[in-house]
């Protein structure tokens, strides 16, 4: 243990800890702006500065280790001095439009504006870090390059965690700038839409691209309006309005959506289940029919345009099912109208979503109806925290109300798609039920949850040991498929999800890191432990729409309406 002091207070850490971590063992602030807890430190914007007796010049506290002897001092005079000056130069090359940028209030540097007293004009003339206007070309994500700190967080999410390699440094000091290669438009790039840059921004140089406009004007009109909310936004809304990570808000959701005028809100989950008997009975088919394998999961947009752009030629290992929200689309488009007596025209398809890459997945031209898409906008955690906040409604205070019908009956087994390894478990529950015939004793896969990068297991399915892997995050799904295309996986079915964590660490939900992803993650499996129903092929309203409209998994309809194509991307590449 290291022995120092901080503001004269003495605090222990462990060896190789930093003065930054001493300081917070002792609840110490030291504003920070290129930190963040789930990544390398970088160094590189020294708003941490801190002064340590008998040394010359101010440390960044969080590059530099705790000493044993150490006498930190936080708020000395130097200190506040060097870290007004630090601001000061920030602020002269920050666009100076707080009052309507997305991420006012929610702004880190703006919150380290206002923990230093800063209220005085900078000294030095304003020359933004870029002239260009928004580029609002990708269908997910706006960057505005005149809001960019250079802290570096995008560029390291972007390639170290994701390997997409979108946005890379450029230039050299007063000219540094953060920017996708050969300066094309973010979307004619590389990105794969997943919005993990927009989780780690600490401003609003990287933001959502928002579809909040698109629905009060659909209030406008005759549509009949209709949501389908994903399995992990029960997770993370009330999070996004200020409760505790982890907290449960399903009924709460639903009354705060019918109070701001969607007519009919449906559960995503049923889909999910759908999902599942759909891309179980593909497996099945491969397996017994010398298809190729592995089979890999197609439920994460922003997975699969990766896997479009990297690996085109792994593009038929992929599952063909629609994802989730892609089924759901085709069946409000295609199913509902019809049931209701209306036209697909009349209804507004709405997806709550905690992807920033469903948005460009519902504009992908294969999930469409006589080319109008089958999901009319997608909607974020953070779009949605932000449209009640604006309805004036008080969440902590709604009452619950119950999905509708006939799409409101998830079962458990849905409800854990929200977390890596959810898709495969809940595949696996129905695939060994039926194959074997026979009830699952303990229908919870331990071996495929978790956070660990890459999960690996083999369930003994009849006769069959099926061989199953489990990756989060495109740096595990890059050392996968590389495995897969060298001829090294020995698998049967593996799940990808984009994101760190799965969908509950999507680009669209409020700012995490691990610490909160933990709490997320309890309560992903805390209810599927409660749900009355918690495997696919016991959900009697997908049991029913088999019967009553689709046939069979796998059948013709089902091929129709649920399955799609993939594209080759390795254009962007080049």
């Amino acid at each position: 243990m290291i022995s120092l002091t901080i503001d004269g207070l003495p605090v222990q850490v462990e060896e190789g800890a930093s003065v930054l971590d001493a300081a917070r063992k002792l609840n110490i602030n030291i504003p920070t702006l290129c930190y963040h807890p789930d990544q390398d430190v970088k160094a590189n914007c020294r708003i941490c500065v801190v002064e340590n007796e008998g040394q010359r010049t101010l440390l960044p506290a969080c590059a530099s280790p705790a000493a044993e002897g150490m006498a930190i001092h936080t708020n000395s005079p130097r200190v506040r001095k060097s870290r007004r000056h630090i601001l000061e130069l920030l602020l002269a090359r920050h666009a100076q439009d707080c009052l309507h940028c997305k991420r006012s209030g929610t702004c880190e540097l703006q919150q380290v504006s206002e923990d230093l007293h800063f209220v005085k004009t900078p000294r030095y003339p304003y020359r933004p870090r870029s002239a260009e206007m928004n580029d609002e070309s990708s269908m997910s994500i706006v960057r505005n390059a005149s809001k960019c700190i250079a802290c570096g967080r995008c560029e390291y999410v972007c390639n170290e965690i994701q390997t997409v390699h979108a946005i890379s440094k450029v230039n050299r000091g007063f000219d540094v700038n953060f920017v996708p290669a050969y300066d094309r438009p973010l979307g004619e790039s590389v990105c794969i839409n997943c919005g993990q840059c927009v989780q780690v921004c600490p401003t609003g140089a990287l933001t959502i691209q928002d579809s909040c406009d698109q629905f009060w004007d659909a209030l406008e009109t005759d549509k009949l309006i209709v949501a389908q909310v994903a399995p992990s936004v029960r997770i993370n809304l009330a999070e996004a309005l200020g409760e505790e990570p982890g907290t449960v808000s399903t009924g709460r959701l639903v009354t705060a959506m019918k109070r701001m005028g969607f007519h009919l809100v449906f559960d995503t989950d049923f889909t999910a289940d759908l999902t599942i008997m759909e891309e179980g009975t593909e497996l099945l088919g491969r397996v017994k029919n010398g298809g190729v394998l592995p089979m890999v999961t197609s439920c994460s947009p922003g997975w699969i345009k990766f896997c479009e752009t990297y690996y085109p030629d792994l593009l038929p290992n992929l599952s063909s099912c629609k994802s989730p929200q892609g089924m759901f689309g085709a069946l409000i488009k295609n199913y509902y109208p019809a049931k209701i007596g209306k036209r697909p025209e009349d209804i507004c398809s709405v997806s709550i979503m905690p992807c920033t890459a469903k948005k460009f997945e519902a504009r992908r031209p294969e999930l469409s109806t006589d080319e109008a898409p089958d999901v009319d906008f997608v909607i974020t955690v953070q779009e949605l925290a932000r449209m009640i906040r604006s309805a004036g409604i008080d969440f902590k205070s709604l009452a619950e109300t119950p999905f509708d019908n006939p799409f409101g009956l998830g079962s458990g087994a849905g409800e854990i798609f929200g977390a890596t390894g959810g898709v495969m478990e809940a595949a696996l529950r129905t695939v060994y039920e039926l194959v074997t015939g026979e009830t699952l004793k303990d229908i919870n896969f331990e071996a495929v949850r978790g956070f660990e990068g890459i999960k690996e297991a083999a369930i003994q399915v009849g006769d069959l040991p099926v061989r199953v892997a489990v990756a989060h995050g495109l740096g595990n799904a890059r050392k996968l498929m590389d495995a897969v295309r060298s001829g090294k996986a020995d698998y049967h079915f593996i799940e990808v999800m984009a994101c760190p964590g799965g969908c509950i660490g999507g680009g669209g939900n409020s700012i995490k890191n691990w610490k909160l992803m933990e709490s997320r993650l309890e309560a992903v499996y805390g209810e599927d432990e409660r749900l009355p129903i918690r495997k696919s092929h016991e959900n009697p309203a997908v049991n029913s729409l088999y019967e009553e409209f689709l046939g069979e998994p796998g059948g013709h309809k089902s091929h129709e309406l649920l399955h799609t194509v993939y594209t080759d991307r390795s254009y962007l590449l080049r």
